[in-house]
């Protein structure tokens, strides 16, 4: 017995972007990859050798994470002491940070990929070209997309209504021309 009421349509799923498809499929992979490679090494060598390399890179990962981060904070430190924004080849020390942390995983090719990301040229490179592909993707973002909420700041009351202002900053030793009339609705 049906009412007359029409049948629910439901939305078409999203299709799965290729990301989260193959992600998975690497990182099982890469690790298949860095298993096999220690097995190779301690056949080799010994496993005795494997494990010395496994806590070397462990112990330089770690040494390279905390100058790389003792690093970005006194650039954060002085920069506020300025006044300003910390310099744009800070990110460097994010490239550091990730290589301490690819040495800090135990494999060897995750030792030399932390080790590569090490060199100040490969750091340079990836950095740019991370900075252009950011700046692309910012261009081309629809406006209601993460990257418009970077391009077009705006202040939000909690209701929800967007509240137009302007700022206005008094530096010392600055004095006003003019009394500011009162604020009214």
């Amino acid at each position: 017995m049906t009412t007359g009421a029409p049948t629910p349509t439901y939305p078409a799923r999203p299709r799965r972007s290729r990301l989260r498809t193959f992600l998975p499929l690497g990182i099982a992979a890469w690790l298949v990859l860095e298993i096999w490679l220690l097995t190779v090494v301690a056949g080799a060598a010994s496993g005795f050798t494997v494990f010395l390399l496994l806590l070397a890179g462990f112990v330089l990962g770690s040494v390279v994470i905390k100058r790389a981060g003792r690093r970005a904070f006194q650039n954060l430190n002085e920069a506020l002491q300025r006044g300003g924004t910390p310099s744009s080849n800070g990110g460097g020390n994010g490239l550091m940070m990730l290589g301490g942390l690819l040495l800090m995983i135990p494999g060897m090719i995750s030792d030399a990929v932390g080790l590569l990301l090490l060199i100040p040229p490969v750091q340079k490179v990836l950095s740019n070209y991370a900075e252009r592909t950011v700046e692309r993707k910012l261009r081309e973002a629809a406006p209601g997309t993460l990257g418009d909420a970077f391009q077009q700041a705006r202040m939000h009351r909690p209701d929800g209504k967007v509240v137009p202002g302007e700022v206005i900053r008094d530096e010392p030793g600055d004095t006003p021309q003019d009394p500011r009339p009162p604020l009214t609705r």
